[in-house]
């Protein structure tokens, strides 16, 4: 699969081999609506292959963590990442995002880097 950039109303999404990876707007409360808009265009996209997802936090948002329970429940999104280059941010995913997401089958992992977060994305599928 190429690499390919989607415009949503709430960010950009860059699909790159089995992995979905978005870029959201600063500012902006990423809740469950918004939610099913990415899981929406992952099942269009991957038409039931696995994938993956990671959040890739340029920007400052806040992010509902109710939108982990219905992303645990897509059985073949197989792994959520979360890439940020602020330390709070990556602790406060560490701490507090990582138990809304309680599928033990999947993985949720936090990175300093883009690169890290794609390496590791890889080997979950």
């Amino acid at each position: 699969m190429t690499t390919k950039e989607i415009d949503l109303d709430f960010g950009k999404v860059i699909i790159h081999k089995n992995i979905l990876i978005a870029k959201l707007n600063e500012g902006i409360l990423f809740d469950v609506e918004s939610n099913r808009k990415l899981l929406d265009l992952g099942k269009e996209i991957f038409k039931g292959e696995d994938y993956g997802y990671i959040s890739h936090r340029v920007n400052s948002y806040a992010v509902d963590p109710m939108v982990y329970f219905e992303s645990a429940n897509v059985r073949n999104l197989k792994a959520i990442a979360v890439v940020s280059y602020n330390e709070f941010t990556r602790k406060n995913a560490e701490m507090v995002e990582r138990n809304f997401y309680k599928d033990p089958e999947n993985a949720f992992g936090v990175f300093v880097t883009l690169e890290e977060a794609v390496a590791w994305m890889l080997t979950k599928f």
